[in-house]
């Protein structure tokens, strides 16, 4: 498994917004923000205090840049962003919490990805336009793929192309709902496959799977950071 090279910071490390919209930063159709963490970044309920949802360093457990995706923001003096709110990549889904603008680097986004589990099929749009989709295979029945927005938090080359991830993974910050024995608790990704017969069913254990020649295309216009909207 080889590591893809995560994208680009700003040189500041610090998303370029101004003081009238620094308070919303939620990803629209065209732009989202992600940051890197830089050393440690601790993520609280409340600005700065409340009880602690998650202690991130710089590299996650599979070494790659521990990348968060954003959805708000606070100023402090002279208009810097002061706090980014964060969505919180462990279970449960859904979390948010804020961490302190210092402790990481901010860059925008312009990819996103929508994932329909009942057409079975993936779209991805490039500063808000489609640019690419494909159909996919979903979670069974028992182990359903979990609806919610994420986004991509690792990005891997496979050294095996013929193994059960394909060519390349997309991880994500969703984690499945009932796998919650699974190592690292269950997270979801989007992968190739060894099996191209079973894409537009509903089989797999909660993973977004591909075709590989379209993971390929879909790892090429995919950074880390890019909201994943996954619907019903």
């Amino acid at each position: 498994m080889r590591r893809a090279a995560p994208v680009a910071v700003s040189k500041r490390g610090r998303a370029r917004v101004s003081c009238a919209t620094a308070g919303s930063l939620a990803p629209t159709g065209g732009r989202s923000y992600a940051v890197t963490v830089r050393t440690l970044a601790v993520v609280r309920a409340q600005p700065g205090r409340g009880r602690v949802l998650g202690r991130f360093p710089k590299i996650d457990l599979n070494g790659y840049p521990t990348t968060l995706g954003v959805v708000g923001a606070r100023v402090g003096p002279r208009c810097a962003v002061a706090w980014y709110r964060v969505q919180v990549p462990t279970f449960p889904n859904g979390r948010t919490g804020w961490v302190a603008a210092g402790s990481v680097a901010a860059f925008a986004v312009r990819s996103r990805i929508v994932v329909e589990l009942s057409t079975r099929r993936l779209v991805a749009f490039r500063a808000g336009k489609p640019v690419f989709r494909a159909r996919v295979t979903v979670g069974a029945p028992e182990t359903p793929t979990p609806t919610g927005r994420y986004f991509v938090d690792e990005r891997f080359v496979l050294d095996d192309p013929n193994g059960p991830f394909g060519v390349a993974a997309l991880g994500i910050s969703g984690h499945s709902d009932v796998l919650r024995d699974w190592v690292q608790g269950g997270p979801i990704a989007l992968h190739g496959t060894d099996e191209p017969g079973a894409i537009g069913r509903a089989v797999s254990h909660g993973c977004i799977r591909l075709a590989n020649d379209d993971m390929r295309r879909l790892f090429a216009l995919t950074p880390a950071g890019t909201p994943v909207d996954i619907r019903a």
